[in-house]
C-alpha cells in the first residue's frame, strides 16, 4: 500500500489553522493539570467523503444502512450542520417525516463545529482517538490517509477555537507483537513531522502529553502485555525528540492487580486514566449510579507513586445495536443527566479538576455528550435524550467544570434547567 507523504497533511494543517487565530478564552495548553478534556473518536464516515470509506462506523456494511447493519446507538441532531456535510440516509425518517441524514468525521468544517460546541460549553479541548489497528502495520492500514485529514482538521480547529488537543492512542484490537512498533514508529512520524509542536498541543512538564489505552490484563479484546507496556514507558521516557509525558489509560481494576509486572506498570506511567464507562451499581430503587467509592484509593495510590490520577466521567451506555442486542438490554439510564453530575459532585468534594470525559462523540456505546436528537428515526431502534434539549449534556459539563473550579457553588442537585 503506497500511503500519502505526512506533508499533505501538514499542508492543509497550515493552510486551515492559518486561517484564524484562537481569541479571548483560550486554553493553557502547556499544562495537562486542571483540564477538562473530551474523548474525541472522529472515526464517522459517509459515502462521497474524501475517504472513500462508505457508511464508516454507521453501519457494519459499508455501502448500506439498515435497521440489521446500525452500528450506532444515537442519532445526532444534525440541524445546524451545513448541507455539504450531510448526507441522506436512504430510507431513514424522523417522526415528522423529514429525510434523516448524518455527518462525516472527514470534513474540516464538520470538525471545526465540533470544537465550537468544545469551546461554547466549556470544554478544554478533545483526546484525539488514534486507533493503532489503523496504524502502518496494523490489519486496517487502509485507514491511515483518512486519519491523518481528520488529525489536520482537529489540528486547525483547536487553532480557531482556542483548544488543546492531544493524541490518544487505543490499541483495541491490535496484534500484540505489533503494538510496539506501531505506535513508536507513528509518534515518531507525528514528532517529526512537526504536528505536536503546534501551540495548542498538549504538554505536562514541557513535554507533550501522549496516551495509550488499551492495559487490561488478561482482556482477550486488549491484548497488550506488561512487557509491552514497559518498553512504552521506556521509549517515551528516553530523553531526547520523542520524549513524551505518557498517560496510561485502562482497567478500573488496576490496584488489585497481583500479578508483579503489571503492578508494577500501572505505578510508572506518568498519569493513569482509568475507564469506568459501565462501572455501576444500582441503589435499594433500583437506580444505577456510577461506582466511585473507590476513588479516594485510586488518587492515593497513584499519588504515593507521583502519578497523577485522571477520572473518567460518563453520562450513561448503551450498546444494543453495536452488539445485536435487544432494545434496552445494555442501557445504564442517564437519569435526565444526574447520572452524569453525580461524578462532578464527588470529584467536586474531592477536590479534583483534571477530568477524562467519555465520549464527546461516542454515539455507537451511547456515551455521546454532544448534540444528539431525542427525535431519532422511527425506523429503528435508538436512544435520545429523553425529550431534553439535544445540547443538554454539554451545557453540563461545562457547568460541572466550573463547579470543579471553584466558579459556582458545590451542588448535589443539577443547578441550570433545560
Amino acid at each position: 500500500m503506497t500511503l500519502p507523504p505526512l506533508a499533505v497533511a501538514l499542508t492543509l494543517v497550515s493552510a486551515l489553522a492559518s486561517a484564524q487565530a484562537a481569541g479571548p478564552g483560550t486554553v493553557d495548553a502547556t499544562s495537562l493539570r486542571g483540564k477538562v478534556m473530551a474523548g474525541y473518536q472522529g472515526w464517522f464516515r459517509c459515502p462521497g467523503d474524501a475517504s472513500g470509506m462508505g457508511w464508516m462506523h454507521w453501519s457494519r456494511d459499508p455501502n448500506r444502512v439498515a435497521p440489521e447493519t446500525l452500528t450506532f446507538e444515537m442519532w445526532p441532531d444534525v440541524s445546524e450542520y451545513a448541507a455539504d456535510e450531510l448526507r441522506a440516509v436512504p430510507g431513514f425518517t424522523h417522526p415528522d417525516g423529514s429525510h434523516a441524514y448524518l455527518f462525516s468525521s472527514d470534513n474540516a468544517a464538520t470538525v471545526l463545529r465540533h470544537f465550537e460546541w468544545m469551546r461554547d460549553c466549556g470544554l478544554d479541548g478533545a483526546w484525539l482517538q488514534r486507533f493503532v489497528v489503523g496504524l502502518p502495520g496494523g490489519p486496517e492500514e487502509r485507514w491511515y490517509a483518512s486519519t491523518l485529514d481528520v488529525m489536520a482538521h482537529v489540528r486547525a480547529a483547536a487553532a480557531k477555537t482556542g483548544r488543546a488537543w492531544a493524541i490518544s492512542y487505543d490499541t483495541a484490537a491490535m496484534p500484540p507483537e505489533r503494538i510496539y512498533d506501531a505506535v513508536t514508529a507513528d509518534w515518531k512520524r507525528l514528532v517529526d513531522g512537526g504536528i505536536v509542536t503546534h501551540e495548542r498541543y498538549l504538554r505536562e512538564g514541557g513535554k507533550p502529553v501522549v496516551q495509550v489505552w488499551g492495559f487490561y490484563p488478561g482482556d482477550a479484546h486488549n491484548r497488550i502485555t506488561a512487557e509491552t507496556g514497559e518498553q512504552l514507558v521506556d521509549f517515551f521516557a528516553a530523553p531526547g525528540p520523542y520524549e513524551a509525558f505518557l498517560v496510561g489509560g485502562g482497567t478500573w481494576t488496576w490496584r488489585d492487580t497481583v500479578d508483579p509486572q503489571w503492578a508494577r506498570l500501572f505505578r510508572r506511567f506518568r498519569a493513569y486514566c482509568p475507564w469506568n464507562v459501565g462501572n455501576y451499581s444500582l441503589d435499594a430503587q433500583g437506580e444505577a449510579h456510577a461506582s466511585m467509592h473507590y476513588w479516594e484509593d485510586d488518587r492515593q495510590e497513584c499519588g504515593d507513586h507521583g502519578v497523577l490520577w485522571i477520572p473518567v466521567v460518563y453520562p450513561g451506555f448503551s450498546w444494543d445495536n453495536l452488539t445485536r442486542q435487544a432494545p434496552g438490554s445494555s442501557l445504564i439510564p442517564r437519569r435526565r443527566g444526574l447520572f452524569l453530575w453525580e461524578h462532578f459532585h464527588r470529584l467536586a468534594t474531592m477536590g479534583v479538576d483534571t477530568v477524562y470525559v467519555a465520549m464527546f462523540d461516542e454515539v455507537d456505546e451511547g456515551t455521546a455528550i454532544f448534540k444528539v436528537t431525542s427525535s431519532p428515526p422511527t425506523q429503528a431502534h435508538f436512544v435520545g435524550y429523553e425529550g431534553l434539549p439535544s445540547d443538554w449534556y454539554l451545557r453540563l459539563v461545562g457547568e460541572g467544570t466550573r463547579m470543579l473550579r471553584g466558579e459556582r457553588p458545590l451542588s448535589a442537585d443539577i443547578p441550570i434547567e433545560p
